[in-house]
């Protein structure tokens, strides 16, 4: 089916946007192309689609899984190995979140160095 639109960008605010961006591009293996100083872009090289960091003053991370400062967005990832990668993303800087909702393991909450939160996920369900 034919959208209006193609995708572009997910756009995520932060307060050290070249931090964040590092993060993800290590996380999903792509670059860092892009770099306008408070906005910087990664991608798997092509134009899109393509996660863009854009800074904010006074950035409030989310605290999820509270409603008062929601989450704001969350990236779900597939990995093949759940605790390879869980030992992995806590090297590059995230921390594990106390509150993991999977009963089965099929996911794992994480926050990134900005404190939102990404699941590792393992299976192609979901």
């Amino acid at each position: 089916m034919a959208g209006i639109a193609r995708m572009r960008s997910t756009v995520i605010d932060c307060a050290d946007p070249h931090a964040l961006a590092r993060f993800y591009a290590a996380l999903i293996g792509w670059e860092i192309t892009s770099d306008d100083g408070d906005w910087v872009v990664v991608s798997d090289g092509g134009r899109f689609p393509r996660l863009a960091f854009q800074q904010v003053d006074d950035h409030r991370p989310p605290d999820w899984p509270s409603a008062e400062m929601p989450q704001q967005f969350h990236l779900d990832v597939t990995v093949d190995d759940m605790d390879k990668a869980e030992a992995q993303v806590l090297a590059l800087g995230a921390t594990k979140h106390e509150y993991q909702p999977s009963e089965d393991d099929a996911f794992r909450v994480f926050l990134d160095p900005a404190g939102h939160p990404f699941c590792l996920c393992v299976g192609e369900d979901g």
